[in-house]
């Protein structure tokens, strides 16, 4: 018998598949985004298309009406779980532009609130999956120190809106001794496998790439300053199923702890910015930027006309290339295993919807 779900152009050509269409709005995903996906009979999923769109930011036009100051205010929601590497990430670029000198203390600053940034973001996808109960006690010491709950604003062009306040210190050294992502269940395993080649083909980056094989993490291939002599040794594994990204998640938020203590150890006085101009200009030109972002590669390509606005400003956003993986892993998947795979796919879909 012939049963067709949903409505697609080409339905009635696709045989005794079905085509489903799952989203935008469902209790697996991140965000609003929306699966089109061709289910056999069985409920195995043969083919899988992700559509985006239901959330468009417009975030690169507005970077091009605002000055260099004011697009650190958006720069930092696309992803709202890696505000402050995305605000660093702008940052890194007009200062490159400009030749500007950040101070060793904010290199060093700025390295640990990326790590206590990347725990926390991490903690919010391994919850469900884990039952750690460990990111609000991370989210408290980032919001002391910022003023900023999930929008953190804090860095600057130039090193940091300020220093964080006296015995911050101490209060994150605690934190970090009590957190424990869990452990991943081990029902994940063979779920959504991701092979190497094709997570090259689409770009994948972050912790979803490196559970399939890829050897990439800027903080060791690219480091910045604040990253220098911390010896990063990234977490890889080359399952590529569901199981593998949960624990590259939970490894690496343990690393992400081992990193932050580092940097507490070595962090040294001095003042956090550096005097600015009036108007900041980037000079003209061009320069492409990138960090080492929690779910992976974030880039920014500025292209200056000697203004006090960007002439244009493009993002290179992980959860871009990562969510178009998803048509190479879930054919193959049971239709009732989609919530373990999606959940273990960690995309923001702001972050798609620049």
């Amino acid at each position: 018998m012939e049963i067709t779900v949903g409505v697609g152009a080409g339905a009635r050509h696709l045989g005794v598949d079905r085509v489903v269409d799952l989203g935008p709005l469902h209790p697996s995903a991140h965000g609003a985004y929306r699966l089109r996906l061709t289910v056999r009979d069985d409920e195995v999923i043969t083919a899988a298309e992700p559509l985006v769109g239901h959330l468009h930011r417009g975030a690169e036009k507005l970077f091009e009406v605002r000055d260099y100051r004011q697009v650190l205010t958006l720069a930092n929601r696309h992803d709202w779980l890696a505000a402050f590497c995305n605000e660093l990430a702008v940052a890194l670029a007009v200062e490159r532009m400009t030749g500007m000198e950040v101070p060793p203390r904010a290199q060093v600053l700025r390295a640990l609130l990326c790590e206590l940034n990347r725990v926390m973001a991490h903690l919010v996808f391994l919850a469900p999956l884990t039952g750690t109960r460990d990111r609000d006690a991370v989210q408290a010491v980032l919001e002391e120190a910022s003023g900023g709950r999930i929008h953190f604003m804090f860095n600057r062009i130039g090193g940091l809106r300020e220093d964080v306040p006296a015995g911050w210190t101490d209060r994150v050294r605690e934190v970090l001794a009590g957190v424990d992502p869990g452990e991943a269940p081990p029902g994940l395993a063979g779920l959504g496998v991701l092979g190497r080649e094709d997570a090259l083909a689409f770009g994948v980056t972050g912790p979803i790439g490196r559970a399939s094989g890829v050897d990439f993490d800027l903080r060791r291939d690219d480091p910045l300053p604040g990253y220098a002599g911390l010896d990063v040794r990234p977490v890889v594994r080359a399952e590529g199923d569901a199981l593998a990204r949960v624990r590259c998640l939970v490894d690496e938020v343990r690393l992400s702890v081992e990193l932050a203590g580092r940097c507490l150890d070595r962090l040294p006085g001095g003042p956090v910015n550096v005097r600015l101009p009036k108007a900041v200009k980037a000079p003209e030109g061009s320069v492409y930027t990138w960090v080492e972002a929690p779910l992976g590669t974030s880039g920014v390509h500025l292209a200056s006309r000697g203004e006090k606005t960007p002439w244009r400003l493009k993002l290179r956003t992980p959860s871009f290339n990562n969510v178009q993986a998803l048509s190479a892993l879930l054919p193959g998947t049971r239709v009732a295993d989609l919530p373990a795979v999606l959940g273990s796919f960690a995309v923001v879909v702001g972050d798609i919807d620049k």
